[in-house]
């Protein structure tokens, strides 16, 4: 293996506070892929939650995996073992699984580049029981996972936190009395209303290319699938878990204010895939906030618009007070308030993004 490569990834390792490395001894192996580099992969909120939810059970180790830049290219060419992960230097087709976390379409080819360094064949029919099962899960997927269809064994459809456990509660113990990667695919398509495998599955298309029906082939299938949501009522408000230097976000934890926005403008993805729009009250939100400024004294606050957050202006207050710095994501021109805009100058924020969505009236009615 390259000297090289070692050295990089473990330099990386080292600047990360929260990495997780566990033993593979019995455990599923999951490989967590993120189509694009390191710097991006590592800023994305819903990419480290799936890495904090697989590595809290005993029975999973989950490692990551990222697009290669293009020095690392060649030393993973160099490598001879193709694509590894970051933890454990593992081959990619040494992975019991190979799960996808998908946020933009752009990234899409990168898919494919992703397959090719690991040397696992494109497209699902192609693979045998030697390789190793891949899925996708994420935001485009339950936008429309069609265009990718023919590239992965299924999609987990919904959000992770009520889909995960199951999951791989289900996989673990089929996977433990079957050989025979059909049998795994088949039983858990039968037994997870989340899961859409598409081989089996007819999909008939309009003219235009718009889906005109999908219909099973075989019996004990559901006809929809279903995409469950995460109450944001009760359990742990959602942080990221890992600081990381060569992220965007690299000396803050992000804090998310809830999901999902009840606006419904129509050119955003994220008002109708998160339906319905969900909140976190202000207490739950000020007792991980306080617990976090524990840890770091910077904070991300992000949300489909952050000034829709209900007490927000008692948020930042309170994160101002504390001598601690804050981001936000976004904020809507009609929701931002003037002690808002005076907490974000407070803490020496020097740029903000507001979207005022449109430039008219009757274009902001419209949408």
């Amino acid at each position: 293996m390259s000297d090289k490569l070692i050295s990089l990834y473990r330099a990386r390792l080292a600047r990360e506070k929260g990495t997780i490395r566990k033993d593979w001894g019995g455990r599923l192996s999951v490989a967590l892929v993120y189509p694009n580099v390191y710097g991006i992969g590592m800023s994305n909120l819903g990419y480290q939650v799936l890495y904090h939810l697989l590595n809290r059970r005993e029975d999973v180790v989950a490692e990551r995996v990222f697009l290669p830049e293009n020095r690392d290219v060649s030393l993973s060419i160099e490598a001879a073992k193709g694509l590894l992960s970051m933890e454990s230097l593992s081959p990619l087709q040494r992975f019991d699984l190979v799960a996808f976390s998908l946020s933009f379409e752009n990234d899409y080819p990168n898919i494919l580049t992703i397959l090719q360094l690991g040397r696992i064949p494109f497209l699902s029919e192609a693979r045998d029981d030697n390789h190793p099962v891949v899925m996708a899960g994420g935001i485009t997927t339950f936008l429309n996972p069609e265009p990718l269809a023919a590239f992965f064994d299924f999609f987990l459809l919904g959000e992770a936190e009520s889909v995960l456990d199951p999951f791989l509660d289900l996989f673990g113990d089929i996977k433990r009395a079957h050989d025979k990667k059909g049998v795994l695919l088949r039983t858990l398509a039968q037994n997870l209303p989340a899961i859409y495998m598409p081989s089996l599955y007819r999909v008939e298309y309009h003219k235009d290319g718009t889906i005109k029906s999908r219909e099973p082939t075989e019996e004990g299938l559901p006809e929809t699938i279903k995409a469950p949501y995460q109450s944001l009522e009760t359990g742990p408000v959602t942080t990221s878990k890992i600081l990381a230097p060569d992220t965007e976000f690299a000396d803050r934890i992000l804090v998310e204010l809830g999901r999902g926005c009840g606006r419904s403008c129509r050119f955003c993805a994220a008002g109708f895939v998160y339906r319905p729009p969900r909140l976190r009250g202000e207490e739950a939100l000020r007792l991980c906030i306080q617990k976090t400024l524990e840890e770091v004294d910077r904070l991300g606050l992000l949300s489909a618009c952050v000034s829709d957050t209900p007490g927000i202006e008692n948020i930042t207050r309170f994160v101002a007070e504390k001598g601690a710095t804050f981001s936000v994501s976004s904020l809507r021109a009609d929701s931002l308030t003037q002690p808002l805009v005076e907490h974000l100058r407070d803490v020496g924020q020097k740029s903000i993004a507001i979207a005022p969505e449109a430039g008219s009236d009757r274009l902001r009615r419209v949408l």
